[in-house]
């Protein structure tokens, strides 16, 4: 296990002797047209089963409602009328005037005094859509409780499943801030692959072993572009070296806030977060609870130094006072 809090390299913490740029995603919310092409692109690249019967929820123009084992890419619909996005603004300038989030020093975006910032007539109504994903976290707690090695760090910073060594323990699950990694059924069960090879017999998916994005390594390997990321019409979800994505989502919020459109703020950014920063950045048009997203995401495992620590502390307590005990006894 390496670094547990703090900012850090996680391909370097996970000891890679080749230096590989990390790569990650950005995912621009306020382009986001709700297509679900890359749902559609992920499940078939990754031969992921549907989930349910396809039918439309009735909270929402949606049918897969949240992330899970076989649905790894999920956009979210969001209604909203126009008091909502009027203090979703709102929050947004409270969050510029305490200096977050932060786009870069001021003399990086020089505004002309005749720029109007006046924010633009607001709507009566809209849809916040947004294509969620696995964070692919700077620390993650997925891949520091599982106990087979099934969950690794690749060369590029992000963080794979092997389904041939998940042994359906669930317990990345519970590891899991943001509720990304699920089983493909409930309860421990041994894991069949497609990859068990046995003549004869027909291939069958992946059954009670824990699943969710890779961020299409096997398609990173071969300097391709995740199938999401590939197949995306308005390029809301861009792909690239993870500081290059940071830096453009700053880029991008210092743009709309030019505009008057002070919700915009951004989502996973902030190495010094709970989870260190994760490889999947976002740019949200309202508070992340908005969205389905923790608004201060930790990872559990953070906390195992102090829980050591007060651990030793009472060992070392109840052997004094047995100690004592034992030498009062005896005088």
């Amino acid at each position: 296990m390496g670094q547990l809090a703090g900012p850090t390299d996680p391909a370097a913490d996970a000891n890679w002797e080749h230096q590989h740029a990390r790569k990650g995603f950005f995912t621009d919310t306020s382009i986001c047209i709700g297509c679900k092409a890359c749902e559609v692109a992920c499940k078939e690249w990754n031969d992921n089963p549907q989930d349910g019967d396809l039918r439309l929820l009735e909270s929402s123009y949606d049918n897969t409602g949240s992330l899970g084992a076989s649905t790894w890419r999920h956009v979210a619909f969001v209604e909203q009328d126009g008091e909502r996005i009027e203090e979703a603004r709102e929050s947004g300038r409270k969050l510029v005037s305490l200096g977050m989030p932060r786009v870069g020093p001021p003399e990086a975006r020089p505004q002309p005094a005749s720029e109007d910032t006046t924010p633009p007539d607001t709507p009566e109504f809209r849809w916040l859509m947004s294509s969620d994903v696995c964070k692919h976290c700077t620390h993650a707690g997925c891949l520091d409780v599982c106990p087979t090695g099934a969950l690794f760090r690749t060369e590029h910073g992000t963080v794979v499943v092997q389904d041939d060594v998940c042994n359906g323990c669930g317990t990345c699950v519970a590891g899991c801030p943001f509720g990304v990694i699920e089983r493909r059924t409930d309860g421990t069960a041994a894991p069949r692959t497609k990859r068990d090879g046995q003549p004869g017999k027909p291939e069958v998916p992946n059954v009670g072993v824990a699943q969710k994005c890779t961020l299409c390594y096997d398609r990173m390997v071969d300097d391709q572009t995740p199938a999401c990321a590939q197949t995306c019409p308005t390029t809301s979800i861009k792909y690239g070296e993870h500081e290059d994505m940071v830096d453009q989502a700053r880029h991008r919020v210092a743009e709309m806030h030019a505009q008057g459109r002070t919700e915009a703020r951004l989502y996973g950014a902030n190495e010094l977060d709970g989870v260190g920063g994760t490889g999947s950045v976002f740019l949200l048009l309202d508070e992340p609870e908005v969205y389905g997203l923790p608004p201060d995401p930790r990872v559990p495992t953070a906390d195992l130094p102090r829980m050591y620590q007060r651990a030793g502390l009472a060992a070392a307590g109840m052997l004094a006072a047995a100690a004592v005990a034992f030498a009062g006894g005896r005088s």
